[in-house]
């Protein structure tokens, strides 16, 4: 999709392709990029995961549970359906608010402390609290944030046995899971096994999960309640940094309004901007001149940044931020910026309430400016987007 003069959005992706809401690459992968499309192939039964690694996962021993990100059918659902309680509105309003005010403004004195900080410090540090206290990491050593800084890194290489590139990288990640199972989940575990708590370890614990497949669920939900979070508080800061009248009417808005910013700006600039399904079934999707049918065993890549702005659901300037659209509302605000369907996000709630408090003390500081841009690098396999260098500064008291 080229760029036009109205288009506000700071992530700037090379986009190849027809544009039509329904193809076929040269390489055989469907693609998808309307948004009707797009929430078909989500929703839909005869799809399952693909992508994200799904491919080494399936190499797994059949004794050992997958986590929940590479499950499908029954056993998914009825995974979704016993933790769905830990991600309601109203658990998150009543278990997760007030947690998530202590850390942010935690996180932000130090700020206030040194007077200038980056701004990715800031947010993976509130990520990484949140995101603890919903899933129960809650007795690790000192330095979590450098070791999921490792497991998360801004480039990933490709781990394998047949070069010296791929030893190191297999011999890294190897180390880095270790490492977090050693100094985060293995206390965690270990505690929550003499007391239970209101928890997602405690309730694996109690399905009979073994250690290695809490680790393997917790780090899938770190990945998304941490690292995606992360990215989007900064992309977030970036919108409201650089457009004044977009600022002021965050900062004078209600808490629903300034939730309608914040959702239209993830519209514009979702964190995961690929999703991928393989089809088990023949599956017609909505085209341009009628339904189109993709073929049972197809891969389908979902292009979610084009879907979102789709003019034919989202209205007219798609590339603009336009809190409050009639076509994006309510659970939908952000479009198919969490996904659709039976993985659709279950943390969505809390990953926006998380980012609007850290949004609203932030830009509550005396003096809060950007003092650099930042940079722009992309994790391929989903298209996110990572944001590195954005400083900010504070008027010290």
């Amino acid at each position: 999709m080229d760029r036009t003069d109205d288009d506000v959005r700071k992530i700037r992706r090379d986009h190849t392709g027809s544009g039509c809401p329904v193809g076929r690459g040269d390489d055989g992968t469907w693609q998808v990029r309307g948004y009707s499309a797009a929430r078909a192939v989500l929703r839909s039964t005869e799809t399952v995961q693909a992508g994200l690694g799904v491919e080494t996962v399936e190499k797994m021993p059949a004794r050992i549970r997958r986590p929940v990100l590479y499950r499908d059918g029954p056993e998914h659902r009825e995974h979704r359906r016993q933790t769905a309680r830990y991600f309601t509105p109203r658990r998150v309003d009543e278990h997760y608010r007030e947690l998530t005010e202590r850390v942010a403004q935690k996180h932000l004195d130090t700020l206030r402390t040194d007077g200038e900080a980056r701004l990715e410090d800031l947010t993976f540090g509130v990520a990484i609290d949140v995101a603890c206290g919903v899933i129960g990491l809650t007795r690790s050593r000192p330095g979590i944030q450098r070791r999921l800084e490792r497991f998360f890194p801004e480039k990933f290489g490709k781990p394998g046995l047949t070069s010296p590139h791929g030893i190191y990288w297999l011999f890294r990640q190897n180390t880095n899971w270790l490492r977090i199972y050693l100094a985060d989940v293995r206390p965690a575990v270990r505690a929550h096994r003499e007391r239970p708590a209101d928890n997602l370890i405690s309730h694996l614990i109690a399905e009979g999960c073994s250690d290695p497949e809490i680790l393997g669920e917790c780090l899938t939900y770190a990945a998304a309640g941490m690292v995606t979070t992360r990215e989007f508080m900064c992309v977030a800061a970036w919108h409201l940094f650089t457009d004044e009248s977009l600022r002021e009417r965050y900062t004078a808005g209600t808490e629903t309004e300034r939730l309608a910013v914040v959702h239209e700006i993830l519209r514009l600039e979702p964190a995961v901007a690929r999703l991928k399904r393989r089809t088990t079934d023949t599956l017609d999707v909505p085209g341009a001149d009628g339904p189109v049918t993709v073929p049972a065993g197809a891969l389908v890549d979902i292009f979610v940044d084009e879907a979102n702005t789709d003019p034919e659901t989202v209205g007219a300037a798609p590339t603009t931020v336009c809190p409050g659209r009639p076509a994006t509302t309510g659970r939908y605000a952000a479009a198919l910026s969490f996904g659709d369907g039976a993985h659709r996000c279950p943390g969505a709630d809390i990953a926006m309430m998380e980012t609007n408090v850290f949004l609203g003390h932030l830009f509550a500081l005396d003096g809060i400016r950007m003092l650099t841009p930042p940079r722009v690098t992309f994790q391929d396999e989903i298209g996110g987007y990572v944001i590195r260098g954005l400083r900010v500064a504070v008027d010290r008291a």
